[in-house]
Protein backbone atom coordinates (compact mmCIF):
# COMPACT_ATOMS: atom_id res chain seq x y z
CA UNK A 1 0.00 0.00 0.00
CA UNK A 2 2.48 2.36 1.11
CA UNK A 3 4.47 1.77 -2.62
CA UNK A 4 1.54 2.58 -4.24
CA UNK A 5 0.60 5.85 -2.44
CA UNK A 6 4.33 7.05 -3.58
CA UNK A 7 3.92 5.85 -7.11
CA UNK A 8 0.60 8.19 -7.29
CA UNK A 9 2.65 10.75 -5.30
CA UNK A 10 5.19 11.10 -8.15
CA UNK A 11 2.94 10.76 -11.08
CA UNK A 12 0.47 13.34 -9.65
CA UNK A 13 3.71 15.73 -9.42
CA UNK A 14 5.15 14.78 -13.10
CA UNK A 15 1.50 16.05 -14.36
CA UNK A 16 1.41 19.13 -11.83
CA UNK A 17 4.72 20.11 -13.90
CA UNK A 18 3.72 19.29 -17.58
CA UNK A 19 0.38 21.46 -16.58
CA UNK A 20 2.48 24.60 -16.80
CA UNK A 21 4.01 23.99 -19.78
CA UNK A 22 3.47 23.76 -23.84
CA UNK A 23 4.40 20.87 -25.94
CA UNK A 24 5.50 21.73 -29.51
CA UNK A 25 6.05 18.98 -31.57
CA UNK A 26 8.39 16.87 -29.86
CA UNK A 27 9.48 20.03 -27.36
CA UNK A 28 8.24 21.28 -24.32
CA UNK A 29 8.32 24.88 -23.35
CA UNK A 30 8.02 25.83 -20.03
CA UNK A 31 8.68 29.36 -17.43
CA UNK A 32 12.17 30.67 -17.47
CA UNK A 33 12.90 29.18 -21.09
CA UNK A 34 14.49 32.22 -23.48
CA UNK A 35 11.55 33.94 -26.04
CA UNK A 36 13.67 33.38 -29.07
CA UNK A 37 14.07 29.29 -27.56
CA UNK A 38 10.09 29.55 -27.56
CA UNK A 39 9.89 31.13 -31.24
CA UNK A 40 12.52 28.73 -32.85
CA UNK A 41 10.25 25.58 -31.22
CA UNK A 42 6.72 26.82 -31.59
CA UNK A 43 7.19 29.02 -34.24
CA UNK A 44 5.34 32.60 -34.66
CA UNK A 45 2.32 33.04 -32.34
CA UNK A 46 -0.94 33.59 -33.47
CA UNK A 47 -1.32 36.85 -31.50
CA UNK A 48 1.09 38.95 -29.76
CA UNK A 49 1.13 42.40 -27.40
CA UNK A 50 3.82 44.03 -26.15
CA UNK A 51 3.75 46.86 -23.50
CA UNK A 52 6.15 47.73 -20.14
CA UNK A 53 5.06 47.87 -16.79
CA UNK A 54 6.50 49.46 -13.65
CA UNK A 55 7.67 47.54 -10.50
CA UNK A 56 8.83 49.71 -7.67
CA UNK A 57 8.97 50.19 -3.81
CA UNK A 58 9.48 52.79 -1.58
CA UNK A 59 12.21 52.32 1.56
CA UNK A 60 11.31 54.36 4.28
CA UNK A 61 13.83 54.47 7.11
CA UNK A 62 12.18 55.73 10.44
CA UNK A 63 13.97 58.04 11.54
CA UNK A 64 15.25 59.36 8.91
CA UNK A 65 14.75 62.08 6.52
CA UNK A 66 15.09 60.38 2.94
CA UNK A 67 13.37 57.84 1.43
CA UNK A 68 14.64 55.24 -1.12
CA UNK A 69 12.36 54.85 -4.21
CA UNK A 70 13.32 51.98 -6.42
CA UNK A 71 11.99 51.64 -9.57
CA UNK A 72 12.22 48.93 -12.95
CA UNK A 73 11.23 48.92 -15.80
CA UNK A 74 9.96 45.72 -17.04
CA UNK A 75 8.87 44.83 -20.98
CA UNK A 76 5.88 42.38 -21.20
CA UNK A 77 5.40 40.26 -24.32
CA UNK A 78 1.96 38.46 -24.22
CA UNK A 79 1.41 35.61 -26.86
CA UNK A 80 -1.26 33.32 -27.77
CA UNK A 81 -0.92 30.31 -29.79
CA UNK A 82 -4.23 28.66 -31.53
CA UNK A 83 -3.54 25.13 -32.21
CA UNK A 84 -5.90 24.00 -33.74
CA UNK A 85 -9.72 22.72 -33.36
CA UNK A 86 -9.14 19.70 -31.26
CA UNK A 87 -6.20 21.80 -28.83
CA UNK A 88 -6.75 24.58 -26.08
CA UNK A 89 -5.22 27.50 -27.25
CA UNK A 90 -2.07 28.86 -24.92
CA UNK A 91 -1.45 31.76 -23.39
CA UNK A 92 2.25 32.65 -22.57
CA UNK A 93 3.26 36.04 -20.71
CA UNK A 94 7.58 36.58 -20.86
CA UNK A 95 9.23 39.19 -18.76
CA UNK A 96 12.28 40.38 -19.98
CA UNK A 97 12.62 37.44 -22.63
CA UNK A 98 12.38 34.81 -20.08
CA UNK A 99 8.33 33.32 -20.16
CA UNK A 100 7.01 33.42 -17.01
CA UNK A 101 3.45 32.09 -17.20
CA UNK A 102 1.90 29.40 -19.33
CA UNK A 103 -1.48 29.16 -19.83
CA UNK A 104 -4.64 26.84 -21.06
CA UNK A 105 -7.21 28.98 -23.06
CA UNK A 106 -10.49 27.58 -24.36
CA UNK A 107 -10.47 25.62 -27.33
CA UNK A 108 -9.17 26.75 -30.49
CA UNK A 109 -10.64 27.38 -33.89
Amino acid sequence: MKNITIWVLGLSLCSFNAAYAMRCGNHLVKPGDYKDDVLTRCGEPDFVETHTKIVGRTLHFSGRTIDLQQYEEIQVDEWVYNLGRLRLRQYLRFENGRLKEVKSLGRGY
